[in-house]
């Protein structure tokens, strides 16, 4: 399953999402907005969102650490 997660490093709320995929051993991957600016681009186009973190779940994108959704979407316990 392909797992992307679009953030900044200064993003606590980032921190905190990627912390919890780890947790649960999903593999992503961190990608960091701040300095890639056609990630950015496409953050923005996909999700309507400027603020992150964002993640993309098989072109499923979630705007935010929606721990339920994601647990869901992933198949995953929580």
């Amino acid at each position: 399953m392909k797992v992307r997660v679009f953030s900044t490093p200064a993003c606590p709320f980032c921190y905190t999402l990627k912390e919890f995929l780890k947790d649960k051993n999903v593999v992503f991957e961190d990608v960091d907005i701040s300095s890639d600016e056609k990630a950015r681009k496409e953050m923005i186009e996909k999700s309507g969102q400027i603020g992150v973190p964002v993640i993309d779940i098989e072109g499923e994108f979630l705007v935010g650490f929606d721990r339920e959704k994601i647990v869901k979407l992933l198949g995953i316990e929580d």
